[in-house]
């Protein structure tokens, strides 16, 4: 297997990203540098002094903050929530599917999508709470509960490495269109509610069901959607004769035609305005995340983005 970062991420590479790992924050308890800002009220909340709303007990809610006048008035149990998180848990759904090993100019998809993690998960214990992920192939998901330690992080970045290193041309994929639904559900068994999900993918295969799986997680959760795509599939190159596989068929395409320069671009972004809009129903950011610019660069760009925002 060739050693090149730009086809398959390296353990070494992940953790020396630790010290990227600032100037940035996906958490809405810090409004000014978190791209959440903006939204009308978070829905991460912990146990503090300022009380905030009474709401109806849920699974998993602790039992000592039952309001027991309310329960018993109501005949349904009921809790105080109050506005001041102690910590957080944020869980990675980290894709590295098929779909995922492609790249045209500077690294692939499922490389970079590994990097956005390692970003995200140094950053996170940085401040003290808890990181988990799901991190899933065509094949398998695998559920690493979120803990505050650096240990923690490590067992995420070399899960992570080792499905993007089992990536290749011949990779065979068992016809399982369904993994990341698969992953959403994990998801919703690890995060209840009063949880950040950020999912990094390139969302091939998302379906209406995939739409339910995120209207239902961002109900009781905070999500984010890193959105990973690669240049030539927003846009083909110039007057070229392209050859296009899919390992097993393929055709060979001119792409100095001027249609279906037109007909591609414009699908690419339907398909992006379409997301967007269907995830905005549901206040849930999509960050696009290409492969040509610096992972770092991208995401500190949004964060830019986000205070603009924050302060008209």
């Amino acid at each position: 297997m060739t050693s090149d970062l730009r086809i398959y991420a390296k353990i070494s590479e992940l953790v020396a990203l630790r010290h990227r790992a600032k100037g940035f924050s996906f958490l809405p308890s810090q409004p000014v540098g978190s791209v959440l800002s903006g939204r009308n009220r978070s829905k991460l909340r912990g146990r503090g002094l300022d009380f905030e709303e009474l709401r109806h007990y849920r699974q998993g809610d602790d039992i000592r903050a039952l309001d027991w006048r309310v329960t018993k008035r109501t005949k349904k149990p009921h809790i105080r929530v109050y506005n001041e998180e102690r910590e957080h848990s944020v869980l990675l759904l980290i894709d590295q599917r098929m779909s995922m090993f492609f790249g045209s100019k500077n690294k692939m998809k499922s490389v970079v999508a590994s990097e956005v993690a390692a970003l995200c998960a140094w950053q996170v214990l940085s401040t003290g709470d808890r990181i988990g992920a799901v991190v899933f192939n065509d094949d398998e998901a695998v559920e690493i509960k979120p803990r505050r330690s650096e240990r923690g992080v490590m067992q995420i970045l070399h899960q992570t490495v080792k499905m993007n290193n089992a990536l290749n041309a011949s990779y065979k994929v068992n016809n399982n269109d369904d993994q990341l639904n698969v992953a959403l559900q994990k998801a919703s068994e690890l995060c209840r509610h009063d949880a950040l999900i950020i999912l990094i993918s390139d969302l091939q295969g998302w379906d209406d069901n995939t739409v339910k799986y995120i209207k239902r997680l961002s109900g009781h959760n905070d999500f984010i959607v890193p959105f990973v795509h690669d240049a030539l599939e927003k846009e083909l190159p110039p007057k070229q004769r392209l050859v296009v596989s899919d390992g097993v068929n393929q055709i060979a395409v001119d792409s100095g035609h001027k249609g279906l320069q037109q007909d591609f671009q414009s699908d690419f972004a339907s398909n992006i305005s379409y997301l967007q809009s269907e995830l905005k129903k549901y206040a849930v950011p999509v960050i696009e995340i290409n492969t040509d610019v610096p992972v770092v660069d991208q995401i500190l760009l949004s964060i830019g983005q986000a205070r603009k925002r924050g302060s008209k």
